[in-house]
């Protein structure tokens, strides 16, 4: 005897839906937002500034996989009372008006591309900073600072240090001739005396601190913000810096307003530019230009063929050591290594 079953709509199995909301590309406005200033970034958390009050921050997913940076002004939405273990959301990033970056050589050493890194938003001056001894300065090091500064159009101060340390002013003179052509601004930092030229220049601007470890940078930080407590670390007998700041952080100066911020960098050994192109590194080398209007079309610029710039510099237009200098940066783009001896 044959059995047979009569199946209804209740034996159909269907696949509930992940989401029960329709999808769709309209986003929220996020009219209610507030802007905050980003001043650190920590284990994923964004730590923001809003007119004096600390908001901790995370990053809404409907920014996808853009980055946020210390600098960025951004648009917070939740509880941004600041109170502890309350968390806000980054729902929009306002549109930068610089970008510092630097180009990362380790991961060039590890085959996956030249990857850029952005340091610092909405920038308005690069302070460069570099002890007069111990350790002594790098030039190469500060023109790619320098580089790095005019890509991004931010305006570079050299921010020299120790100069309590000279023996004579040989150093402090070879260094100031060495840029003389470019009108660099610099001021002179002592630790017995006030850091009264720099606070005049820090004074209403955003400014990013950059240098090797050990040239007196978070010394400087603590000097000019009470209460920073940033890590200062000693030279080793080698002459190398310890590196003390772990992470980038944005303080704010004190004194009335506009009082200004400064960004204080971890030290750098390197500072990558293979996102400069060949045309803007030759541009951040002011008194070369004009010598390269009288080079062969598609030059290379290289030594030994038929590039003005040897001319140039022979005819005492430019130091030969900017010339090196700058076919010393152009030849490293090809892997963006730079070596510590420069």
């Amino acid at each position: 005897m044959s059995w047979r079953r009569d199946y209804d709509e209740e034996d159909v199995r269907v696949r509930p839906p992940r989401s029960s909301r329709p999808r769709t590309r309209i986003r929220p406005r996020h009219a209610d937002a507030v802007e905050a200033m980003v001043v650190q970034v920590h284990l994923g958390r964004y730590i923001c500034d809003r007119d004096g009050t600390r908001v901790v921050a995370m990053r809404a997913r409907e920014l996808g996989r853009h980055a946020v940076v210390v600098g960025d002004r951004v648009a917070l939405v939740g509880d941004v009372s600041g109170d502890p273990d309350r968390l806000a959301r980054i729902v929009r990033v306002e549109p930068r008006r610089s970008v510092l970056r630097r180009s990362a050589d380790d991961a060039e050493r590890a085959g996956e591309g030249r990857r850029e890194r952005v340091l610092v938003a909405n920038a308005d001056q690069l302070v460069i900073v570099s002890s007069l001894v111990d350790p002594p300065p790098r030039t190469g090091f500060i023109d790619r600072c320098l580089v790095a500064a005019y890509d991004a159009d931010i305006t570079p101060l050299l921010c020299l240090t120790k100069v309590d340390l000279l023996e004579d002013d040989a150093p402090l003179t070879d260094l100031l001739d060495y840029y003389a052509e470019l009108s660099l601004p610099y001021v002179l930092c002592r630790p017995d005396q006030p850091l009264t030229a720099l606070a005049d220049r820090l004074r209403g601007r955003s400014s990013v601190l950059v240098g090797h470890s050990g040239v007196g940078k978070s010394t400087l930080v603590n000097r000019l913000v009470p209460g920073a407590d940033r890590a200062v670390g000693e030279v080793s007998a080698i002459g190398k810096g310890r590196h003390t700041s772990s992470n980038a952080v944005a303080l704010r100066l004190p004194g009335p307003e506009p009082s200004g911020w400064i960004v204080d960098t971890p030290g750098v050994r390197s500072f990558g530019l293979a996102h400069v192109s060949p045309d803007s590194l030759l541009a951040s080398f002011a008194d070369l230009v004009e010598g390269s209007a009288d080079c062969p079309p598609h030059c290379d610029h290289a030594p030994g063929g038929e590039c003005a710039l040897d001319r140039w510099v022979a005819d005492g237009h430019a130091d030969p050591r900017r010339l090196a200098s700058y076919r010393r940066l152009l030849a490293s783009r090809e892997g963006d290594r730079w070596d510590e001896a420069e």
